[in-house]
């Protein structure tokens, strides 16, 4: 997943400094952040998840909720530190910043290199097609069945569900993002693009050439596939993930979580009780 990279250069090298290591018992990095008095958030520039406005300012589901996490945790402010989605993980654990805020789907593989807090929405699929949906595309078997052109964004989770409903990924158009894919549907140069149900519903609200389809989870071994977003922290920062979890709870329990992530198009069907442990186990 990749946004508009460029926009966040001016940004980046604020945010290039390296932290101390972590110490023992979980982590010291709380207690070092509440000094500093900042915490530095790893975005990958996608809107709704986490990007910079055309008027420079930091925003997006994850770095709204940090902004109300952090505070309750003696935080007082965010800073950005712009990467490419793919470096995410990467410049978490090389200490470029202190958590990633990119609204990161929890799995096996990410699980093996990172500690996520428990979800903070869940997503289903959704596909861009043209108007009317001429080739009646509702699933990733349906696109395979009907060997539609498709494409994906760099790095999304859709890439691997056509795979495994039998598409051939060399055959994957690979575009930048929900923009770039909308486009790509609306030229014809392909039948269907596949994201979340977020973006492709955001995406095609001014298009009169293309509709989003109906939400739906994705087949993984013949079980609905339900996508959780969370942040994600350094392995040994446990005590950090934990004190975020409690506060994470907290504004579930109170409804203030939708509160936050509603003005990003964020329905109450993407609140979740999915914990990052079951996602982990999948």
């Amino acid at each position: 997943m990749l946004g508009s990279v460029a926009a966040l250069g001016a940004l980046g090298a604020a945010g290039c400094a390296r932290v101390a290591a972590a110490g023992q018992n979980g982590g010291e990095l709380l207690d070092r952040l509440r000094a500093q008095g900042v915490v530095r958030l790893g975005i990958a520039g996608e809107i709704p998840f986490g990007y910079i406005d055309k008027n420079g300012h930091l925003t997006g589901e994850a770095p709204e909720l940090a902004k109300t996490v952090f505070k309750r945790l003696g935080v007082d402010r965010v800073q950005p530190v712009p990467t490419e989605f793919g470096s995410l993980i990467p410049g978490l654990n090389s200490q470029q910043f202190d958590v990633v805020a990119a609204g990161m789907y929890v799995n096996a593989d990410r699980c093996k290199q990172v500690i996520f807090a428990d979800p903070d929405y869940q997503m289903l699929d959704s596909f861009i097609v043209r108007k009317g949906n001429p080739k009646g595309l509702h699933s990733y078997q349906d696109v395979v069945a009907k060997k539609a052109r498709f494409a994906t964004g760099t790095g999304y989770a859709e890439i691997q569900y056509a795979v495994d409903a039998g598409y051939k990924q060399s055959d994957i158009l690979i575009v930048p993002d929900q923009v770039a894919g909308l486009n790509a549907v609306e030229a014809g140069r392909v039948d269907v693009f596949a994201g979340t149900a977020l973006t492709t519903r955001e995406v095609v609200k001014k298009s009169a050439k293309a509709e989003a389809t109906a939400p739906f989870a994705p087949l993984i071994k013949g079980e609905r596939h339900i996508d959780g977003g969370a942040f994600a922290f350094r392995p040994t920062e446990t005590r950090l993930r934990d004190a975020f979890n409690a506060e994470l709870h907290k504004l579930k329990r109170s409804g203030e979580l939708f509160r936050i992530l509603r003005p990003f198009g964020f329905t109450k069907a993407e609140m979740t009780d999915l914990t990052a442990k079951e996602l982990c186990g999948r």
